[in-house]
């Protein structure tokens, strides 16, 4: 079943804006506090230093009103689960578009606070039912924050891990969107209901192709928390490793995931 058939979670549009300001809020604050020593630091993101993180992490928001400002499609044609297997095909313009609005933007604080007050205006003006013509495909603009929580989320523990005790908080109904997201677009990668994914307290899915369970524990069951599960999502961490640290636990003949992660590369 392809990504744009599967059928969606919903999500409380109001919800998400709120959890979407709140952790770009959280990103913001710890910013201010980054030393120039700070910022010239390395990240786990290839040769960008947290400068350049923290300059994509305001691109991840400035897209909003990128689409908003397109002509509105005349039907929607994709979900958000089409979204994250969609991402690495835009990586060498996001890679650019980094370094460049990097050194454009040596006040970091004043470019985050432009973005968030504009975001916030484009929220407040236009319904969650009005469509965007996305690098995905044609989806509402309510589908499309939700999408935001995965880039703030995925990016807040980047930095988290590339500043030692900076210790960014982490907006409970943000994570939340994040790991459900992920977790239902493993559910679109290999359909079927021979494994059960659980990731609480946020999410359970099915997935894996064989034999279907109708009641009682499935024949394969997997179970991590939410960051490791979206460490793993989008190639933070590798599967074996995280089996091997107890951070992720696996039991039945179809509980080895390996072979379908990460989903975002």
């Amino acid at each position: 079943m392809s990504p744009a058939k599967k059928r969606t979670r919903t999500y409380d549009p109001a919800k998400t804006r709120t959890a979407v300001l709140a952790q770009f809020g959280n990103v913001r604050e710890a910013v201010r506090t980054l030393t120039p020593e700070q910022l010239v630091l390395p990240t786990r993101l290839g040769e960008w230093t947290v400068r350049e993180l923290v300059a994509h992490i305001g691109m991840a928001l400035m897209a909003v009103g990128r689409f908003l400002d397109k002509p509105e499609p005349v039907k929607q044609d994709a979900t958000v689960l089409d979204w994250p297997f969609a991402t690495s095909a835009n990586s060498g313009g996001i890679d650019a578009m980094a370094h460049l609005l990097a050194e454009r933007n040596p006040d970091l604080d004043m470019f985050l606070a432009d973005i968030e007050r504009r975001v916030t205006e484009h929220l407040d003006a236009h319904p969650g039912t009005r469509l965007l013509a996305t690098n995905v495909g044609a989806m509402p603009l309510a589908d499309y924050v939700v999408t935001r929580t995965v880039e703030l989320i995925v990016h807040t523990d980047d930095l988290n891990a590339a500043v030692p005790g900076l210790d960014i908080p982490y907006d409970r109904q943000a994570l939340a969107a994040c790991t459900r997201l992920l977790a239902d677009a493993l559910a679109v990668r290999a359909p079927g209901g021979s494994t059960e994914v659980r990731i609480p307290p946020y999410a359970v899915v099915q997935c894996v192709e064989g034999p279907r369970h109708t009641r009682g524990t499935p024949p394969s069951v997997v179970e991590t928390d939410p960051l490791t599960w979206i460490r793993l999502a989008t190639g933070r961490a590798e599967w074996k490793d995280a089996v091997d640290e107890a951070r992720v636990s696996a039991s039945g003949e179809r509980a080895d995931l390996g072979g379908l992660l990460p989903l975002m590369a």
